[in-house]
């Protein structure tokens, strides 16, 4: 054979390949599993499956989801797990620290991406950087947020010395807590912590909070927390409780103050690319667990006037976004 039909068979073998492999991926379907508090219908994870979409997974084409939303029935995440381990979906995404453990004790082949408070924190993976086993997705910041929140309260309504935090047992360690604590006595305030475990007890804690005596709250971050967010919100309206929150949508839905990434940056720039690595085969250990980057402070005036608040005006300017 001349050297030049070598190289042109060479050639032409080198092309088809590549299209032959793209056929091959084309063909299949990959099935992603989800569970999660929120229904797939909740805006971000709309935005998630949109993202998904545009690098080329595509539901009802290359891709089906099969999701479960658990709600306040916390103790249905292990049947959920279970039931799409068993289906042998190709990825599993779970919301929450009580979700993912129940992903890792149910296996350590399906790759998992989870969204966690503090996935490191937490214990559910080894570093950001070095994840290791079969976990990886997006850490949320709590342990510097919930602080944050605590600081940026104390500056919306100065003057007050009694407070409280509403914490999710199952989202918030014992050190956190204390973590807060003792930095709200450094600024000479004393902080009242209450707990809960299901999104049941919400109201009662709220109401022993008010009772405490406490001037304002910090709602810590939680998954049952934040899909409680109206009866919290609601409950300190008719306390007239001003309350600091996680997300910010929480304030553009009458919360007083919220603080912290927008679910849609978490979803759509993060948790989406990392499905999609996924799907095309990269190893969960092999990649770093994300963080957000994107922050907003929201403030709501027409909840701060119903509360009787004035907002000092430096703190006024230094909001990404105020309602009126």
């Amino acid at each position: 054979m001349r050297r030049r039909e070598a190289i042109m068979l060479l050639g032409g073998a080198a092309i088809a390949w590549p299209l032959a492999a793209t056929a091959q991926e084309a063909a299949r379907t990959y099935r992603v599993g989800g569970v999660s508090i929120s229904p797939r219908t909740n805006p971000y994870f709309v935005a998630m499956f949109d993202e998904l979409r545009r690098l080329g997974f595509v539901e009802g084409q290359n891709l089906t989801v099969d999701w479960r939303a658990f709600g306040p029935n916390i103790d249905r995440i292990p049947e959920f797990v279970s039931e799409l381990v068993k289906a042998q979906v190709d990825v599993l995404y779970v919301t929450g620290d009580l979700a993912i453990r129940a992903a890792q004790r149910a296996t350590t082949t399906i790759p998992i991406l989870g969204a966690s408070e503090d996935m490191v924190g937490l214990g559910l993976v080894h570093s950001l950087a070095h994840p290791a086993g079969n976990t990886t997705g997006i850490s949320i910041l709590t342990t510097e947020l919930d602080g944050k929140r605590q600081e940026i309260l104390m500056e919306a309504v100065p003057g007050r010395h009694r407070m409280a935090a509403l914490a999710d047992s199952n989202a918030t360690t014992p050190l956190k807590l204390q973590a807060l604590h003792d930095a709200a006595r450094e600024r000479g305030v004393e902080l009242s912590i209450h707990k809960v475990t299901r999104a049941q007890e919400i109201p009662t804690a709220i109401d022993e909070a008010k009772a405490s005596g406490a001037e304002a709250l910090n709602v810590l971050a939680s998954p049952v927390l934040y899909t409680s967010r109206q009866v919290i919100i609601d409950r300190v309206a008719a306390l007239r409780l001003p309350a600091i929150y996680q997300f910010p949508d929480a304030a553009e839905e009458g919360g007083f103050i919220a603080y912290g990434p927008t679910l849609l940056h978490i979803y759509r720039e993060l948790m989406a690319p990392q499905i999609a690595k996924v799907l095309h085969g990269t190893k969960p250990a092999d990649l770093p667990v994300l963080q957000p980057t994107k922050f907003e402070l929201v403030i709501n005036l027409k909840t701060a006037k119903a509360l009787g608040l004035t907002i000092p005006e430096t703190f006024l300017q230094r909001a990404d976004k105020v309602i009126e």
